[in-house]
């Protein structure tokens, strides 16, 4: 197999991977397949992650994600969403 292929594979990979990462949050559930929101969001993080509060929202997410991958296959359904995206 040829080098681009190997490598086009490998990112592919990455990228369901990815994908998996947001129907694992609840994220699909909770959009559906509204795009324009799903970017939004992801602007939304980079921007943050890019502010002065970068390294403390990089902290509370490490620390969240790390316990969503620890409790499992089971998406997020069901667990606390009472972060500031949650509250009106």
């Amino acid at each position: 197999m040829r080098t681009w292929q190997l490598e086009r594979r490998k990112r592919t990979r990455h990228l369901i991977e990815l994908g998996g990462l947001v129907v694992k949050a609840g994220v699909v559930d909770l959009i559906g397949d509204d795009r324009a929101t799903l970017l939004g969001a992801l602007l939304w993080i980079s921007d943050k992650l890019q502010s002065d509060q970068g390294e403390r929202a990089r902290a509370l997410w490490v620390a969240r994600g790390r316990q969503a991958f620890e409790a499992g296959p089971a998406t997020h359904k069901g667990t606390d969403r009472s972060g500031p995206a949650a509250r009106p």
